[in-house]
């Protein structure tokens, strides 16, 4: 018994190397039953994994860095959007400005600017091809690192992206540590997400950038705790320039750097029922600027007047076109079809990111956010608010929740991490076609659990 304590680690490790190699190697995303075999046992034994050693840091650091190298040289199996990654940043070591052109047009006209143009167009569909590209600067730097080294080779673009997306969680389990000891939490808590299997498939084997974005928003959450803003700032503007969501947060930062003083001084400030020192507010628009002008510095370089054109009618795409695996919204069409009975994203895809954005402002004000970690809890409740009310909710946008939940007391996005492969059911139709009743399980396997979480274990943040 004591050897099995001791070294089933070693055996589980193992287990664990086996599917995630199979599901590298040898799943295809329509099969739908073997996906939900691998991903469930996966998760098991990763419980086993991590609850046995969790005290044993470089142990699970280790493991975790493994099972991603297990992917390095596959080809990514659940997601096409690596091909527009590797148009793109060819796109830009021609020359050429990715935000201007569809790859679409230059197909059409038999004239390609990059190397093996016809095999990534074919690769990322005439969906993705169709649309101007949506990718922040820094992410489209990380495209170019891929074409710098990879010119030729699709494969060989896929590993260096890989490579950087692996660094980038290296990166996170580094900071998120820190960032654990500064708040007095358990430092294991890191291992929920660089050991999650959602995370090491969805990011390291399907090539999303989340922990890039991650990266710099964990790295600059540390220095907000060490109260060095302009830093933070900058690393914020870093973050947003790899995925846009962290400008979600920005509202939220108010209650961090103006303190409400109880207090009668005549030089206290007062504000929508705040009192605060004058160098705080300035100290707060100082910090907004900095994040602003960083931003709009690393968008320079491919600024042109149709650049703004075309990357906000590409990022509305997601409110006036794409449905996929949504919850509130969904429940509103329905009900939007007993009234109108067609085209219920024209009007409910433009009242979602409202509602969000009012959400956001009323958490901002009304919710107690003068500590870290109760800030760090409104930007988790907030951006959950934001993707219950999206009309498209793909399985990598979790990442972020996940990683916020590990400084707060919440672990709903864990739950929501394992359940969220109900969602590639869709992909086992052909045509692609999304069965509801799956999206109704995953839903309520994570707002049961919430529910559980807000009103029955009532966590005190």
């Amino acid at each position: 018994m004591l050897f099995w304590k001791k070294y089933s680690w070693l055996l589980l490790t193992f287990i664990s190397g086996i599917l995630y190699f199979l599901f590298a190697y040898f799943l295809e995303r329509t099969e739908f039953s073997k996906l939900l075999f691998l991903w469930f046992s996966l998760f098991l034994i990763t419980y086993f994994l991590w609850k046995n050693n969790k005290n044993n840091f470089i142990l699970l650091a280790s493991i975790s860095i493994l099972f991603r190298l297990i992917f390095l040289v596959a080809t990514p199996n659940l997601s096409q959007d690596f091909y527009r990654f590797i148009w793109d940043g060819r796109m830009i070591l021609e020359g050429l400005n990715p935000y201007l052109s569809l790859p679409k047009t230059f197909i059409e006209q038999q004239t390609y600017p990059i190397n093996q143009a016809v095999d990534l167009y074919k690769g990322m569909g005439t969906m993705n091809g169709s649309h101007f590209t949506n990718y922040p600067p820094i992410n489209q730097l990380c495209f170019l690192i891929a074409a710098i080294f990879a010119n030729k080779s699709i494969l060989g673009s896929v590993v260096i992206m890989r490579v950087i997306i692996i660094l980038a969680d290296v990166g996170i389990l580094y900071f998120g540590k820190k960032l654990l000891e500064k708040l007095k939490l358990p430092i294991h808590n890191i291992f929920l997400y660089i050991l999650n299997p959602f995370i090491i498939i969805e990011m390291t084997g399907n090539l999303h950038f989340e922990p890039v974005m991650l990266f710099f928003l964990v790295w600059s959450l540390y220095k907000l705790q060490q109260r060095k803003w302009i830093w933070a700032a900058i690393l914020l503007a870093c973050s947003v320039s790899v995925k846009l969501v962290p400008l979600l947060f920005l509202p939220l930062f108010l209650q961090w750097f103006i303190s409400p003083l109880h207090t009668n001084n005549k030089k206290i400030i007062r504000w929508i029922g705040f009192k605060f020192r004058p160098k705080e507010l300035l100290k707060l628009i100082c910090f907004y600027l900095v994040v602003i002008t960083v931003t709009l510095l690393l968008f320079l370089p491919f600024y042109t007047s149709e650049l703004i054109t075309n990357y906000s009618n590409s990022v509305g795409l997601w409110f006036r076109n794409f449905e996929f695996n949504a919850s509130l919204y969904y429940i509103a069409r329905e009900i939007g079809y007993l009234f109108r009975g067609y085209n219920e994203i024209a009007v409910i895809g433009k009242i979602m990111p409202i509602t969000a954005i009012l959400f956001l402002i009323a958490i901002t004000f009304i919710r107690n956010n003068k500590t870290f970690t109760q800030l760090l809890t409104a930007m988790l409740f907030g951006l959950s608010f934001y993707y219950f009310t999206a009309t498209t909710m793909h399985p990598w946008y979790i990442a972020t929740l996940l990683i916020l939940s590990l400084f707060t007391k919440y672990r709903f996005p864990v739950i929501w991490s394992i359940v969220i492969i109900f969602s590639y059911q869709a992909y086992a139709n052909q045509p692609w076609k999304e069965n509801l009743w799956f999206v109704a399980l995953e839903y309520i396997v994570v707002y049961g659990f919430l529910y559980w979480e807000l009103y029955i274990k009532k966590p005190t943040q």
